[in-house]
């Protein structure tokens, strides 16, 4: 399965100023396998440890860093001559060990030449509880689901992406022929999501049924990362608030509401629950901002806010839409008074925004569901469930603020107009042109 990140695999390799890799993601988003086939392709040899499957393997690291010895030791251990140009060596759940997370900062300051990479699934998690973690002596990388786009490669429909990623430069209606199909393939994202085993299990069987169970193993697993890996006093909580996000956004205004997860919840006390699954990467934040200036971040009121899902099939599951509601012409896109739809623009735009949400609120009066800001201009985004694209939200805000543009994504073919742009939802990474 292809994935967008190669290509950032391949600079960091060819760089010159090329440091350890960390390859950050949740669980199940196939970090392993894209490293393990970057060696496979890329050098002559590959040396692998997983920190989480032999817990023993991070003493090797525990003693005053000798490059020598540490080279020695993975070498015995992959049975291998290391040579600097043509090895990769893959530090796999690398949050497990202390000692090879530390290591790293040793290697760049000491053993440079080598090409080492690490892949942790709770590392958000680890860097956020570790003190002293020299962030400037690694390379980051993060690993999402896959994009639409990417969903098009595994479907074989390459020539579809590069009809959409050919539109940058041209603004014009796609031909209406191409606007059926991509509506229909939406659809199927919609239900298979992005996780790779799921889109992978429908690629080989053109099941949503068997897509659908391999969704709900992976939701089980993130079950059981709560219970193994979170403090104890927080387990409960984290599966509470983890449980209940269907029903936020299953709400008009989709506002996160901690008694609504228990009735007694308090935000205090749930906090670092809803934080655990942030630094998971299995979940995001959209702060609201009453107003919308450069940086947003300056402008958001921290105590309101949405959360929404890594991936919009897992959504589906959680939320058990059937399977055979891809039959039911555009009904799919509406579930959930439009919820779906959101997060659909959440995960294909995250990778822009490094996960940084914002929406904009005037209270009693109207609600624009994402505001973005891209160098120093800012954007108003309203998604749009169907094809009806009246908004008095957008109309409000156009008239409080005289943005320099103002967007839709919508199942409306693309279109430019004055400061008016509508973007169809399987062309939303054209946003913003």
């Amino acid at each position: 399965m292809k994935r967008d990140i190669y290509k950032e695999l391949l600079l960091w390799k060819k760089s010159k100023q090329r440091k350890p890799l960390i390859l950050r993601g949740a669980r199940q988003l196939g970090k392993t396998f894209i490293l393990k086939e970057f060696a496979k392709n890329e050098y002559k040899n590959c040396v692998y440890l997983n920190f989480e499957d032999d817990p023993t393997l991070g003493d090797i690291f525990i003693h005053k860093f000798d490059k020598q010895k540490i080279i020695s030791y993975l070498s015995t251990y992959g049975n291998i001559i290391i040579d600097p140009d043509s090895t990769l060596i893959i530090f796999d759940e690398i949050q497990a060990s202390d000692a090879a997370l530390n290591s790293l900062k040793y290697f760049k300051e000491y053993a440079n030449e080598y090409h080492v990479t690490a892949a942790g699934s709770l590392l958000g998690i680890k860097l956020t509880c570790k003190k002293g973690f020299p962030v400037g002596g690694v390379n980051f990388l993060d690993l999402y689901p896959l994009s639409f786009l990417e969903f098009l490669d595994a479907m074989n429909k390459e020539s579809l992406r590069r009809f959409i990623e050919g539109k940058r430069d041209d603004l014009t209606l796609f031909p209406e022929p191409f606007h059926v199909e991509l509506k229909e393939l939406l659809k199927y994202y919609y239900l298979t999501g992005g996780m790779p085993e799921a889109v992978s299990v429908y690629c080989r069987t053109n099941s949503f049924h068997l897509a659908r169970q391999a969704q709900k193993e992976i939701i089980d697993s993130y079950l059981l990362d709560f219970s193994k890996h979170a403090d104890r006093s927080d387990i409960m909580k984290i599966s509470l608030i983890w449980q209940s996000i269907p029903l936020h956004l299953s709400k008009e205004n989709k506002k996160f509401i901690f008694s609504a997860v228990k009735k007694s919840a308090r935000a205090r006390d749930y906090e670092s629950a809803l934080q655990w699954l942030i630094d998971a990467g299995i979940v995001y934040k959209s702060y609201t901002i009453s107003t919308p200036k450069i940086p947003l971040s300056a402008y958001a009121d921290t105590g309101i806010f949405k959360i929404f899902l890594l991936d919009i099939g897992l959504l589906g599951a959680m939320a058990e839409v059937p399977p055979e509601a891809v039959l039911q012409g555009n009904a799919l896109f509406t579930h959930f008074r439009g919820a779906f739809v959101e997060n659909y623009v959440v995960q294909q735009l995250s990778p822009k925004v490094n996960g940084n949400f914002f929406y904009w609120t005037s209270p009693g009066k109207a609600e624009v569901d994402f505001i973005f800001q891209v160098n120093d201009t800012i954007y108003p985004l309203e998604a749009k469930a169907g094809i009806n694209l009246k908004s008095k939200s957008l109309k409000v805000y156009n008239e409080k603020y005289k943005p320099e543009i103002i967007c839709r994504t919508s199942l409306q073919n693309l279109k430019r107009e004055d400061n008016f742009c509508n973007y169809p939802l399987y062309a939303i990474s054209l946003f913003p042109v």
